[in-house]
């Protein structure tokens, strides 16, 4: 047991020489500036935080109140930053950036920026979207506050094909879908992105901290017939309620454009899907097995009145 703790620790240690090395902690200046890592932690909260006082900051950033003063007293002898009597206290001061600090300020965050930027371009998107989501979870586990919810929006440009993109690559590695259902994806997103009507079709994309996480689609099919598709959550995503999200996303459009029934196709080895399909009042209208992507299975109608 011993032996197993020491493994993890050192492990633990190693990441943080890799991390710290790879951000540039070590340098004298962070991003090239005269700025310590403290000192621009403290000037990002500064231009951040409206109503400050040393007493918020050293709390926030758990630096020593000592510390933390020297730091401010150099802030304020450069004229980075003014102090004033708080009103609801007068022994605190609320701390309040000057232009001049701003000044100071904007390069190093235009810098920290860049190279966070660099950091992620040199990754493909599907690595990219890993390795965020990684973070995150590091953050849930290690972190005191729960970690940041995931949105649901209307589709920008780049997102079709991302949707055409994952479906592809995702449905290959895990049930060994071929190149034609990849065809059959681009056939149905390139259609919504070529004639979609904005009133009785829409498509949604989830995402946390600008990290597509999802999608769903609802796509006219007659007059009184909606149909939901191509839905699908990251794997790092599944079992925190971004499907069933995207469904009732769906059904709720689907009520408010004026449909009266829902209906999707599926297939028998999509277990979570058919799920939450069920969980959300879509019963199992018909079934036929098929050959169409590779595998056999059953291809299945589901339907909801609404």
């Amino acid at each position: 047991m011993q032996a197993s703790s020491d493994a993890r620790i050192a492990a633990l240690r190693r990441f943080n020489r890799f991390y710290t090395n790879r951000i540039g902690v070590l340098r004298e200046g962070l991003s090239q500036s005269r700025f310590s890592l403290t000192e621009a932690r403290v000037l990002y909260e500064l231009a951040n935080r409206m109503g400050s006082t040393a007493s918020d900051l050293g709390g926030t950033l758990d630096l020593d109140a000592a510390y933390l003063s020297r730091i401010l007293r150099g802030f304020e002898t450069a004229g980075l930053l003014t102090r004033t009597p708080s009103p609801a206290d007068r022994r605190q001061y609320i701390l309040s950036m000057t232009e001049a600090g701003h000044a100071a300020f904007a390069p190093l965050d235009a810098a920290a920026r860049q190279e966070a930027g660099a950091l992620l371009d040199r990754l493909p998107d599907s690595d990219q979207t890993a390795l965020l989501e990684s973070m995150r979870r590091i953050e849930a586990l290690l972190g005191d506050s729960p970690p940041p919810a995931w949105t649901l929006r209307q589709p920008e440009p780049g997102d079709i094909g991302w949707v055409v993109e994952r479906h592809a690559a995702l449905y290959a590695a895990e049930y060994g879908f071929d190149a034609r259902f990849e065809a059959l994806v681009a056939q149905v997103a390139g259609a919504f992105l070529a004639q979609h009507d904005p009133r009785r079709e829409r498509c949604w994309i989830a995402e946390r901290d600008g990290v597509r996480l999802g999608t769903v689609f609802l796509m006219r099919k007659s007059d009184e017939v909606g149909k939901l598709r191509l839905l699908i959550v990251e794997p790092s995503a599944r079992g925190i309620g971004i499907g069933k999200g995207l469904v009732d996303a769906c059904i709720a459009f689907a009520r408010e454009a004026g449909y009266r029934r829902l209906t999707l196709w599926t297939n028998d080895i999509l277990l979570a899907a058919r799920g939450i399909y069920r969980a959300a009042g879509f019963r199992l209208v018909a079934s036929a097995p098929h050959r169409d992507f590779g595998p056999k299975m059953l291809g299945e109608d589901w339907e909801l009145d609404l």
